[in-house]
């Protein structure tokens, strides 16, 4: 790792700032943001590490594996990583002006930090048991950020979140103790070298799996998402919809084709995609009908997450070489994608429910002549939803209906079409009421620091990763490209 430990620096420096923040409470705004710059800059220094030297590994206090614990980093990872630094950075920016607030300022700031050092844990971690600390850090967290507004809407649904999220980390820890039992090891490599075809290995992978589509909120284990994200704060749906949900699918894609490879069967990658088939229409269905801005990015969080379960059989029928690279990077091309639009997203719907004191849809006419930076950020996050050029979503639909083609699974490409059109007809609807010329009944001023990170967000989902995808190819040290 050389003299500076970054992967180390990426968990150790939230922490502190968690801590800093706790203890200097009049000072929280400036320590907390400065916190994140920091915290973002050592995550980008991680990945432009990765990008030269493919993979980076840090055994910590120089005890490695089995015995020790460690801290790994491969092109999935840091890309993920990169993606949890630029809208961390975003939300955070937009949060000094979204909390007016100090007293929700004041809890904001450790819970975020806090959440923001288990994000980049888990997806730093090499072995399972510290994955499952992790885990159960971001789910405590998060559902305790979700209830910040203390309405008894919010409480609610954090609880049921929370409960839901600690049946999740019961299911993965009980496979967890059948591989320890198993295999005398918990670190992910050297789990992937020994894994072999059974029972307590096929168990496992049905605990693990199960527990982590809970938290995923893979259909029809997605109950618990729409209310738990639509009545949370703005900066907070961001976080639980962006990076929370994709962190949980990050385990699962990780233990799938890593760890778990011997194991898997085709009939289990086509149950995941008949379940990825199911959010796709259903999510994009409710979201459809939803009444509130809110709550029609959260079902549209199903219907993303849903698209990414798709591409399981299509990897599992694809040889390996430069078409099966293709889709992989694809599948983590689209994964980004909805997570930087998905961010834009909710920071521009929570200006919107600040402008105008509700964000119901019927009654959103006005917001394009005074909000227009926030109905355009709309407008591109809803471009990236839809999967419409040059968002990086095309791309990762492009190559994902090619490989349907190509592997002769046919019955994929109308859920895809169904799915695109149904995210046209609830991208569109909401734009239809926003360039109406009826007058909202409020109006206040945005500052420009809440609506320039959305607007950032939701151009990077469109114009950077539509327009130059190519380098994640090479990060994820994959043949192939658009």
């Amino acid at each position: 790792m050389g003299v500076i430990d970054w992967l180390a620096l990426a968990v150790i420096v939230p922490l502190i700032g968690a801590l800093a923040v706790t203890a200097l409470p009049s000072r929280v705004r400036g320590l907390g943001l400065f916190a994140a710059c920091a915290t973002a800059v050592i995550a980008l220094r991680v990945t432009l590490e990765v990008w030269q030297a493919a993979l980076l590994r840090s055994d910590l206090g120089g005890w490695g594996a089995p015995l020790g614990l460690a801290l790994q980093a491969d092109g999935l990872s840091a890309a993920l990583l990169a993606m949890t630094a630029l809208v961390g950075l975003a939300i955070s920016i937009s949060a000094t002006g979204y909390f007016r607030n100090d007293d929700q300022s004041r809890h904001f700031w450790p819970l975020w930090l806090l959440l923001w050092a288990a994000l980049n844990g888990l997806l730093l971690a090499a072995d399972l048991f510290n994955l499952y600390v992790t885990l159960e850090l971001v789910g405590l967290t998060a559902a305790a950020l979700g209830a910040l507004t203390g309405t008894r809407a919010a409480v609610a649904a954090n609880l049921r979140y929370l409960l839901v999220g600690l049946l999740g980390s019961i299911s993965y820890l009980l496979g967890v103790a059948l591989l320890y039992t198993a295999y005398g090891t918990l670190d992910m490599t050297l789990l992937a070298e020994a894994m072999q075809p059974g029972p307590v290995s096929g168990s496992a992978l049905v605990l693990m799996v199960g527990g982590l589509a809970l938290k995923a909120a893979i259909f029809p284990l997605h109950f618990w998402l729409p209310p738990a994200h639509a009545n949370a704060p703005a900066p907070v749906s961001a976080v639980l919809s962006a990076l929370v949900v994709k962190a949980a699918f990050y385990l699962i894609l990780r233990l799938w084709l890593d760890v778990f490879a011997p194991v898997v069967t085709p009939v289990a990658s086509d149950l995941l995609g008949i379940l990825g088939a199911l959010a796709v229409l259903w999510g994009s269905w409710r979201a459809l009908r939803a009444e509130r801005l809110k709550l029609l990015a959260a079902y549209s969080t199903v219907a993303q997450i849903g698209y990414l379960c798709l591409f399981f059989p299509l990897l599992q029928a694809t040889p390996e070489g430069t078409p099966r690279d293709d889709l992989m990077a694809a599948l983590v091309l689209m994964a980004l994608t909805h997570g930087f639009a998905k961010a834009g997203l909710f920071l521009a719907a929570g200006l919107v429910q600040q402008s105008a004191g509700h964000d119901r849809i019927a009654d959103l006419g006005g917001t394009a002549q005074h909000l227009p930076a926030t109905t355009f950020t709309i407008a591109l996050a809803g471009t990236a939803l839809i999967g419409l050029p040059p968002s990086g979503s095309f791309i990762g639909k492009w190559f994902l209906l090619s490989s349907a083609v190509a592997t002769g699974q046919w019955w994929w490409i109308p859920v895809i079409m169904a799915g695109t059109l149904l995210a046209a007809a609830y991208v569109f609807r909401v734009l239809g009421r926003a360039f109406n010329l009826e007058p909202t009944p409020r109006v206040f001023v945005t500052q420009a620091r809440t609506e320039v990170p959305a607007l950032l967000l939701a151009l990077t989902s469109v114009a950077v990763l539509g327009l130059v995808a190519s380098p994640l190819w090479r990060l994820l040290g994959l043949e192939g490209g658009p």
